[in-house]
């Protein structure tokens, strides 16, 4: 999964960056930034959400095993044969969740601010096209969108890589085929 997020932030980069080109005019296209800049804003849209959910959702599995390690009644969601020891378990999970919760905080207030500047950007470009707002306005919120989405993709880059060796790590702990759900 992480592969294919990576992949799909890189095409929300480029699809960004051509719709800079061609505002720009460094990319001489038909038609103009607007009509570029309508499907790569909704695209950035998807992809944010989508990779938002994906760390929410690792901190949240990764919660629901440091819970069920904790309980003793549901040990048999993890384990055939409960072991007699399970504190080798609940140390290296504890570190998983402590992990986990980094990724989620170390990337989900870039992927908000990528939203927030991304949609400012694109009212502010219609209120330019209607005359209401100056070109200045609206360059200068597009380029702190753009600085915000090139963090944000290498935060959101490291951090996929580190969830996806943590969910790995995780299964080879409790005996699961990396292949498995």
């Amino acid at each position: 999964m992480a592969y294919l997020l990576r992949f799909l932030l890189v095409l929300m980069i480029v699809g960004i960056f051509l719709t800079a080109g061609v505002a720009l005019g460094w990319l001489p296209l038909s038609f103009g930034h607007i009509q570029v800049a309508i499907p790569a804003f909704l695209y950035t849209i998807f992809i944010q959400a989508f990779v938002m959910f994906y760390f929410i959702g690792v901190a949240r599995l990764v919660e629901n095993v440091w819970n069920a390690l904790n309980s003793e009644g549901n040990l048999s969601e993890l384990f055939d044969n409960p072991p007699a020891d399970l504190e080798p378990y609940k140390k290296k999970v504890a570190r998983f969740v402590h992990e986990s919760q980094l990724s989620k905080r170390q990337t989900i207030p870039w992927t908000m601010l990528m939203l927030i500047l991304g949609t400012i950007a694109f009212l502010l470009g219609g209120a330019h096209d209607t005359g209401m707002v100056s070109k200045v306005i609206h360059s200068g919120v597009a380029y702190g969108f753009f600085a915000a989405m090139l963090i944000g993709f290498v935060r959101q880059w490291y951090y996929l890589g580190k969830s996806h060796i943590l969910l790995g790590d995780m299964k080879a702990l409790f005996g699961i085929s990396r292949d498995a759900m």
